[in-house]
């Protein structure tokens, strides 16, 4: 019951703070042709949204990351709550790929372009394969790139099979996968559930991994599985 009144509130604090935020940050993202000031102030608004729940997070190993290099961070993927946790965390900017439905909404597509977010078709592979393109276009400009290889949430919060895609961009491009854990966030909120429990969420940003050092994807994608799977709980293994 409470975890379910926090939920609510967050989405009705959201509700009155993002409509004259959107007033604000839109048209002057249009005008300037920038996206900082949008990604900055979005960045704010999922914090203080993270905040009304009750979420708070512990970082470890942040000093494994150089704040001005460019990678692929690769994590796990249990709950809805992992991208708003995960993503105001990675220095500078970072892009994501997002439902290619979202972009049948003029303004919202537009920017979304401006800010590289690059659009996949999950259930179509040559569409798979032009994003993935995309996705290493946008690197090139320095960006980061967000990925969850697992390609959806664990309903048990053991790591899935991994995809190819993502692998395939880090060896096409050489930048370097730092590899994440996120801990707590199943039993926060697991797959299924409406509602998000306050609580310490754990992220565990792993040592960068060279995928120029790998001979093939396979080995890579078993690679960083493991690295990954080694920071969860035993009986999650």
């Amino acid at each position: 019951m409470i975890a379910l009144l926090r939920t609510g509130m967050a989405v009705a604090y959201l509700l009155l703070v993002v409509p004259p935020a959107a007033l604000i940050a839109f048209p002057w993202t249009f005008i300037s042709g920038k996206i900082d000031f949008l990604y900055w102030l979005a960045m704010k608004l999922v914090r203080s949204g993270l905040w009304v729940i009750g979420i708070k997070t512990k970082v470890v190993g942040m000093e494994n990351v150089d704040p001005k290099g460019t990678y692929v961070f690769m994590s796990n993927h249990v709950s809805n709550i992992d991208p708003p946790i995960l993503v105001p965390l990675i220095p500078r900017r970072t892009s994501l790929l997002g439902k290619k439905e979202v972009w049948r909404i003029p303004i919202l597509a537009s920017a979304l372009n401006m800010a590289d977010i690059v659009p996949v078709e999950r259930h179509n592979r040559d569409s798979a394969i032009q994003s993935i393109r995309k996705a290493g276009e946008v690197m090139r400009q320095g960006i980061n790139m967000s990925l969850y290889p697992e390609g959806t949430r664990s309903a048990d919060g053991r790591l899935l099979p991994f995809k190819k895609g993502p692998f395939h961009l880090a060896m096409e491009t050489g930048f370097p996968i730092v590899p994440v854990t996120m801990l707590n966030t199943y039993e926060m909120m697991p797959k299924g559930s409406t509602a998000c429990k306050a609580g310490t969420v754990t992220v565990v940003f792993h040592p960068p991994i060279d995928p120029k050092q790998f001979s093939s994807r396979e080995e890579l994608m078993q690679t960083v599985h493991d690295v990954i799977n080694s920071a969860l709980p035993e009986e999650r293994r």
